[in-house]
């Protein structure tokens, strides 16, 4: 069976950024990942690449940002007074959180710079700017 829009899919996954950095892989999870294609649960390369694939089949491919995280956008990094966070946390540059947004979504942040009350936030995705590539194996197709 190939895989068409609407399969569901196992797929075992390797993905490494430009410098050849694994960012995130299948064993990390201890499991394949699993979704329906064309459902938008993955980004669209990822769910492009896996199209037309059999169960047992192999790939590598590069997805660049657009099809990806999208590129950095400059207007996502904004500048926040220290007292929007907990007065006990230790704030500091590189750190990951999630930011709540007006709407009550959730979405990934990360601090950039923390100066003297002021606090640097961006909110693009840690992903977003970076070509990606993946090495992948169809576990699994199913209606």
């Amino acid at each position: 069976m190939t895989v068409k829009t609407g399969n569901k899919v196992k797929v075992e996954y390797v993905g490494k950024l430009d410098d050849g950095s694994v960012f995130d892989s299948s064993e990390d999870h201890g499991k394949p990942l699993e979704f329906e294609v064309g459902s938008g649960h993955v980004i669209k390369g990822f769910d492009d690449a896996v199209l037309g694939m059999s169960e047992g089949d192999e790939k590598e491919f590069t997805i660049q940002p657009a099809e990806a995280y999208g590129q950095h956008d400059p207007t996502l990094v904004q500048k926040v007074p220290r007292e929007v966070f907990p007065q006990e946390a230790e704030l500091t540059a590189g750190l990951l959180f999630e930011a709540g947004l007006p709407t009550g979504e959730k979405v990934p942040a990360m601090i950039t710079a923390v100066d003297e009350g002021i606090v640097t936030v961006d909110l693009n995705h840690p992903l977003a700017g970076k070509t990606l590539s993946f090495k992948i194996k169809l576990k699994e197709v199913s209606v």
